[in-house]
Formats: C-alpha cells, structure tokens, sequence
C-alpha cells in the first residue's frame, strides 16, 4: 500500500511529506528528506547570501526547494533569482504579502508555496498565483499568527479553495509530528504535510547538538508566542507575525517586559550571543512548536520520513481496512479518493 495524493502526483513524490524551510533546514537536511522520498525545501530565511551559496553547495540535487522569508528579500532581490536557478523544484514565500515575488517565481516555471496563516491569506496567496498554499495552524514553531489553530483551520481553507481555487493543493502545518498527523491532514482534506518541529530535532539539522537535546526534554506547554527574540535581534517584523519558542530564563525575564528590553537591548544581545557560543538553551532561543511533546529521539531525517509514512499506513489499514484491502491489488494510493469519499 501507498500513501498517493495530488501532492505526490504533481510533485512526482513517494510521500506527501514536506520540509519545512526553516533556518536549520540547510543543504544537508533538505537533501536528505528528498532522498527519502518527500520534498525538501532548503530554508533561505533571513537574507545571508554566503549561507545560501555553502548549504546548497551540499544539497545538489534536482529535486530540491528553496523558501524564504518573504519581507527580508528586498535586503537582497536578486538572491531570489539565484535560489529559482538552484532549486527549481518548488519556492516557497512565508509571512507577508507574496505579490511583489509571485511573478518572478511563476515566470521562471517554478512551482509557488505560499504559507498562510488566515482565509484571506489562502485567497489573497491563489489569488497572484500559487500552486500549493500551506495552511499553518498557531500550534507552530517560529513566525506565526495566533488566529486558529490546524485542526479547524485546515479544512476551512480545504473548502475555501475547493471552491476558489480547485487546482491549487493544500498543506497542512502546525503540531504535525508522526503519522498520526500526517493520518489526520489527509482526513481534513489536505493534499500533504509540512513538517518543521519534527525534523528540527534530527541528525542533519543546522543546529548545535546541545539544542536538539534540550529541546528533547520539552512538551508543548513549555512554548510560548513572545516577540522577546525579535526586539533583542532588532529585527522588524510585519503585525500580527510572533514566533512560538520555548520558555527558558531569557523568554521568563522579559516576556511581557518588551519595552524595557528595547531599552537595554545591546547589553542583552551580548548575553545572547554569548549563550549561543556556549549552548546555553536557557538563554539562546529553542524554535520549535507544540509537537515538541511528541519528539523523543533526534533520529537520520530519513528515518523521520519512513515512520511517518509507516504509522499513517498502519492508522488507515486498522481503521479503513476495506478501502485498504480495495486499493493493494491496482496499487493505486489508499487516501488519494479518501477525502473525496468524505466528502460525497
């Protein structure tokens, strides 16, 4: 049996299993999720040119992303036209409004994720042309809104589109850990999954060991949405964007205290810097989202990929065994008719 949607179709996948783009998912990473079958999309984040030229050094392969930060490209416009040149396979545009970039993207014949976070974004985002929208739910890691959650907010953007948009598929984000949450995307009518959390806490993520096993010993209450990071890294984002992290001794002081940190911002960015330089994950920032809780090794990302897609396997083979026992012998995709079926 096999786990076959529109995702893998269009995209030509084994499993309807995306990276997420996050600052950690450097060449290394993304190739080796798109080794395993998904879609690995190397993070471009905050604009670093000389960081983009050594990661996608280590991640050459045609079947490669890339996804940025939207509002820090015009730090550097032209780095948009290098990534489309390396990683045709798919460029996705998080936070803030993709119009400006969307053009470009679609011109250059590569496929367009924009990551959404409200209706009107989904319909704004289909609206200047994307393929595929990623519906984030609040339960995320890092930049995010805190309208809805994914369980509701999935399957309102599923109908939105259906109606809209019928061609452009749907990702589900937000507290996706396991098969479990890949089982239960594909139930709200998504197309497939993004997946940062889980593969922030794997062998090959950019990120110092020390913050892998910290964030090992954390659960979902132990994150927060605060802007403390942000004001100590003098970094401007657009409204109504705060990242989710984990609550360490940085996050306890001034959470809530942001307009004193302003005041003493310099000094607290050493103290921060030097955290960094030392691993203490009590200062510097843990990224990652409520499906902490569910992450309890920091496996190959391949791994990550293959239990994933096994336990979802297992999940629709105990509760949808007739459709299940229908789909083996053509070897057509056991969900690909699912959500359809649901919905007649």
């Amino acid at each position: 049996m096999t786990i076959t949607t529109r995702l893998t179709q269009r995209f030509k996948l084994k499993h309807p299993i995306v990276l997420a783009p996050m600052t950690v998912s450097g060449g290394a990473l993304a190739a080796a999720v798109s080794e395993a079958g998904g879609l690995g999309l190397l993070g471009g984040s905050y604009i670093n040119r000389p960081l983009l030229e050594s990661e996608s050094a280590k991640g050459r392969r045609p079947d490669l992303g890339c996804g940025f930060i939207t509002w820090s490209l015009a730090e550097d416009p032209e780095l948009l036209d290098l990534a489309l040149d390396r990683f045709p396979r798919a460029m996705m545009l998080s936070f803030s409004d993709p119009a400006p970039y969307a053009p470009r993207i679609k011109q250059a014949g590569v496929p367009l994720i924009c990551q959404v976070h409200t209706l009107e974004h989904a319909l704004h985002a289909v609206d200047v042309g994307a393929d595929v929208v990623v519906a984030q739910g609040t339960e995320a890691g890092g930049h995010g809104f805190t309208v809805q959650s994914t369980l509701p907010f999935v399957p309102a953007v599923v109908d939105a589109l259906a109606k809209r948009a019928p061609d452009v598929l749907v990702l589900a984000a937000g507290g996706i850990a396991d098969g479990r949450g890949l089982a239960a995307a594909l139930m709200l009518g998504a197309d497939g999954v993004l997946m940062g959390t889980r593969f922030y806490m794997t062998q090959e993520a950019m990120i110092a060991d020390a913050a892998k096993t910290k964030a090992l010993t954390k659960v979902g209450a132990d994150t927060v949405r605060t802007s403390v990071y942000d004001v100590v890294l003098n970094r401007e984002w657009p409204a109504g964007y705060v990242p989710r992290v984990v609550r360490g001794d940085f996050v306890e002081k001034w959470h809530g205290h942001e307009d004193e940190l302003r005041r003493v911002r310099e000094a607290e960015f050493a103290k921060l810097e030097h955290a960094i330089a030392t691993d203490d994950y009590d200062i510097a920032n843990l990224t990652v989202g409520e499906g902490v809780g569910l992450v309890h090794d920091v496996p190959k990302a391949s791994d990550v990929v293959d239990r994933t897609i096994a336990e979802a396997e297992a999940l629709f083979k105990k509760f949808a065994p007739g459709l299940a026992a229908k789909s083996a012998p053509t070897g057509e995709g056991l969900v690909s008719e699912m959500p359809r079926r649901i919905a007649s």
